[in-house]
């Protein structure tokens, strides 16, 4: 990534504040579900939980609602606000639920944090600029028989770096968002209507039950697509081999429901390896 590049940054926390302000009951109950079904667990209770840039804490919130003990970090100061607003309104004086500043890609704040059994970066490490070391760096807040629970976005090629254009042209000021915006977000919803009516369904269904796919809203999370830069994605193989170099098994995995999002994996440490250096 060019020195120019790394200035530019989405402003994932501005979305977060207004997702949460949206946030209740059935999207709270459908995040603690997605993490049920995932990490194969019907109860967290007895579990540490590392949230790897938690954006608006929703799965924090999941997690501790399953019974886990959580630390929630994010680099951005307003994704900070925006779970600990979270917080506040649905476990306001949780003492076992802590929510602070900090980046995946500092060694020095994430190794005295101690390991954990569960830890979760659900589409976080692809926009930190430096894939390669948040994938090793996460690894260390792991502890011998816990899981590491990610999601990466899928690399297509050449699609994958048309993408990434499209990002950088978001983050590059107002202009670039709007044209972004005027040219995408129609495009999103025509593509979802023709099939909505090729199945016939009620299109109004798909934006009052997007809620359904892990809590999240439909409108934020097209915002959060095309504006997601830095953007650096990676191929399955790639990330599977890189967790088995490092002792770790492939309990579950899942490719994006459309070619160009997440992919999911849990992955579980099998050994206490001697650390390697980077």
């Amino acid at each position: 990534m060019s020195s120019r590049e790394k200035n530019l940054r989405f402003p994932f926390g501005s979305n977060w504040q207004d997702f949460v302000q949206q946030v209740g009951a059935e999207q709270i109950a459908e995040a603690e579900r997605s993490l049920q079904q995932f990490l194969e667990l019907e109860t967290l209770t007895g579990c540490t939980f590392l949230d790897v840039g938690c954006g608006s804490g929703l799965f924090s919130l999941a997690a501790r609602r399953l019974g886990a003990r959580v630390l929630a970090f994010d680099y951005d100061a307003e994704s900070v606000e925006s779970a600990r607003a979270l917080r506040e309104r649905f476990a306001p004086g949780d003492l076992l639920w802590r929510i602070e500043p900090g980046s995946v890609l500092d060694r020095g704040y994430l190794e005295p944090l101690g390991p954990h059994d569960i830890v979760y970066a659900w589409g976080v490490l692809h926009h930190t600029g430096a894939l390669c070391r948040a994938l090793y760096n996460v690894h260390l807040a792991v502890k011998p028989g816990g899981r590491l629970y990610l999601a990466v976005y899928n690399h297509q090629g050449l699609v994958s770096e048309g993408w990434r254009l499209v990002k950088r042209v978001y983050c590059s000021g107002p202009v670039g968002r709007l044209c972004m915006t005027a040219s995408f977000y129609p495009a999103f919803f025509a593509s979802g209507l023709l099939l909505d009516l090729v199945h016939g369904r009620d299109p109004r269904t798909r934006f009052r039950e997007h809620k359904k796919h892990r809590g999240m809203s439909l409108v934020h999370d097209w915002k959060d697509w095309l504006g997601g830069f830095p953007y650096e994605p990676a191929r399955p193989e790639t990330v599977m081999a890189f967790y088995e170099n490092l002792g770790y098994r492939l309990r579950k995995s899942a490719p994006p429901p459309i070619g160009f999002g997440n992919n999911q994996f849990v992955f579980e440490k099998t050994s206490d390896m001697e650390e390697k250096s980077e």
